[in-house]
């Protein structure tokens, strides 16, 4: 059992009722991929999906950026499609942007990425789907 603190489910809603900007750290050109097929339907919610990914030029019609160090507008929420031992390094760069949230997707955790990120300050919320937490907002 994780001994790693997360917002309630009321503090979740408020994240998500009071955010924009997701960007998608790992988000896939592949449309048969989670991160395109979960960021899709944030997109579709209204929310703005900035993609971060290294190999990509643009995907779902929103320019990619290579490292979240080369977006130059507010980040509402940093949500995490890498491995869980990718974590402590994307939490080393979310902890130098202007994001409110560090979300890591369902199935990943990292104790040392928790602390990185909640030390910068960082609302850190791990291993829980943003779309499946968004449907029940609705």
């Amino acid at each position: 059992m994780s001994t790693l603190k997360y917002p309630s489910q009321e503090e979740i809603r408020n994240i998500l009722k009071g955010s924009q900007t997701i960007a998608v750290v790992g988000l896939s050109e592949d449309p048969s991929r989670t991160s395109y097929q979960v960021s899709k339907v944030m997109q579709n919610a209204g929310y703005k999906i900035i993609p971060v990914n290294p190999k990509a030029s643009e995907v779902l019609g929103e320019k990619a950026a290579s490292s979240l160090q080369e977006i130059d507008e507010p980040i509402d929420i940093i949500n995490v499609f890498r491995r869980s031992e990718h974590l402590p390094g994307v939490a080393k760069d979310a902890a130098e942007t202007n994001a409110k949230v560090f979300w890591a997707q369902l199935g990943l955790e990292n104790e040392e990425a928790y602390h990185i990120a909640k030390d910068a300050g960082l609302t850190v919320i791990m291993d829980k789907c943003i779309k499946v937490e968004h449907a029940k907002i609705n």
